[in-house]
């Protein structure tokens, strides 16, 4: 029997990894254009050759067989983290230096890095999701005789105090509680996804489905180990970058990864599974599959094809 040859790395994958190193030669050779946009130039690069990596590793991928929905990722990406911005005016965990001074100039330096942010995560908990012994196929639509009536509203309610608490206590307090908001949403919506039959944590839980989710966490640490790494360079380069504003209390020792305290980093994990939480409800509720067709087997990340 004739055995299938891998799919090739498609040429965009060069373009990608070009835009990178481009980047950091700039970056070298002290071009403020660079360092003022060094986040979102890398992490486009990043996602534009990641991309080819995965199509070249499972045969689909988000810039090959899922151009359609590429630009809801996008979107979303965007109106997601702008949420958490309006969380930041309370909690006070992070600020922006270096940027743009013209403001229309500035909402599109942010449009751009935030539109980054899903698709680094997706892309990146994809790829190794494709390292799973065994097939994940868990994109399809749950029976109302499936529906686990057990613990989803404790879910639900733990999850909506933990949002709402640290909302109702003054700054000083709240930005101690960062933490809550970012596992807090995804008990709060978790729980929904599994009742409209969207991917949910609580199924895989139900059926040890534990790969996903393993994906998801080490997908999330991966990018935040680029994010600081990049913020960290921009900072270093006088350009666009932030700061975190974490309580003296929670600087460990004083540690850092880049201008992230240590015990930040433990943060990124969770907001990977947060990201897809919310990304598959926002997607139901905009009726995804009618609009943009339903993904086949295979072509929803983090399903092995």
């Amino acid at each position: 029997m004739k055995t299938l040859d891998k799919p090739k790395f498609p040429l965009y994958g060069i373009f990608g990894i070009v835009t990178m190193v481009t980047g950091e030669i700039l970056l070298a050779m002290d071009v403020y254009f660079a360092a003022v946009w060094l986040t979102p130039i890398m992490w486009t690069g990043y996602i534009v050759a990641a991309d080819a990596l995965l199509y070249r590793r499972k045969g689909n991928s988000w810039l090959t067989t899922r151009r359609r929905e590429f630009p809801l990722v996008l979107l979303l990406s965007v109106g997601v983290w702008l949420l958490f911005e309006a969380l930041n005016f309370h909690i006070q965990n992070w600020t922006y230096y270096s940027v743009p001074d013209n403001p229309i100039i500035r909402d599109f330096a942010y449009f751009w890095s935030f539109a980054t942010i899903m698709p680094g995560v997706f892309i990146t908990s994809e790829i190794l999701s494709t390292f799973t012994p065994t097939r994940f196929l868990f994109h399809h639509q749950i029976r109302s005789d499936e529906v686990f009536p057990g613990a989803g509203w404790l879910w639900f309610l733990c999850g909506l105090l933990m949002v709402v608490i640290p909302l109702l206590l003054p700054t000083p307090i709240a930005s101690y509680l960062f933490g809550s908001i970012w596992i807090g949403f995804i008990l709060l919506i978790d729980p929904l996804n599994d009742r409209l039959g969207a991917p949910s944590f609580r199924r895989m839980l139900r059926e040890r489905t534990y790969w996903p989710i393993l994906s998801l966490l080490a997908g999330g640490l991966v990018c935040g180990f680029l994010w600081e790494a990049w913020n960290f360079q921009a900072f270093l380069s006088g350009g666009g970058h932030w700061i975190y504003l974490v309580p003296e209390p929670l600087r460990i020792f004083g540690f850092h990864y880049g201008k992230m305290p240590l015990l930040g980093m433990l943060g990124f994990p969770p907001f990977a599974l947060e990201l897809f939480t919310m990304y598959h409800f926002l997607r139901k509720i905009l009726d995804g599959d009618r609009l943009l067709g339903r993904p086949k087997d295979g072509e929803l990340f983090l399903v092995e094809g």
